[in-house]
């Protein structure tokens, strides 16, 4: 066997393939075009939701999404950032799978109007079942800052555990501002009832 074909064996066993799209209960979560940068702008503009997320500045503006939008649609990264749609194709949020130092994690953010229905717990659990399926081995990271009491609660109704604990710097607030680390593994996802 050559250099070759040992290195692309590698590749295959760190990336869980190509962005999908998965269709839950009441949601379709589909990679990202460009076309979504006015609605991502719109919701990140939000301090409400960007202050719960630590790489989005504030301002937020058209440009940003754009800039992170064509890293998504490039086809170049192994990441899975999916937006969140109810069907209408209107996006209303992401849920994405990046690979960071640490490993896999788990990051999401939905627009304010949406909160509070279930959404982000269904789409999470939909990617994790997914991910999981292609990756049964792997541990994926997640968190939350201190006071975002609803995300940790997503996490804890997935199968989540609590690891560690923290400060990770803010950009919306300039600060840092204390976290609480997770993880789950595959045998510990909780996929939730149909509603």
């Amino acid at each position: 066997m050559n250099a070759a074909v040992v290195e692309r064996t590698a590749e295959t066993r760190l990336s869980p393939g190509p962005c999908p799209v998965i269709r839950s209960q009441r949601l379709i979560l589909r990679p990202h075009r460009l076309a979504d940068a006015d609605a991502i702008a719109v919701s990140l503009a939000d301090f409400k939701v960007a202050r719960m997320l630590s790489r989005v500045p504030q301002p937020y503006h058209r440009d940003d999404a754009l800039d992170w939008l064509v890293r998504q649609t490039s086809g170049l990264m192994p990441d899975w950032n999916l937006a969140i749609t109810t069907g209408d194709d209107i996006h209303i949020g992401v849920v994405g799978m990046e690979l960071r130092r640490k490993g896999w994690h788990l990051g999401y953010w939905l627009n304010r109007y949406y909160w509070d229905h279930g959404y982000m717990t269904e789409a999470a659990a939909a990617v994790l079942e997914r991910f999981f399926r292609r990756m049964p081995d792997a541990t994926v990271h997640s968190g939350a800052y201190a006071d975002n009491l609803a995300s940790l609660n997503v996490q804890r109704k997935l199968g989540f555990r609590i690891v560690d604990a923290g400060e990770v710097f803010s950009m919306a607030r300039n600060r840092m501002v204390p976290h609480i680390e997770t993880i789950i593994e595959a045998g510990d996802l909780n996929l939730p009832k149909p509603r």
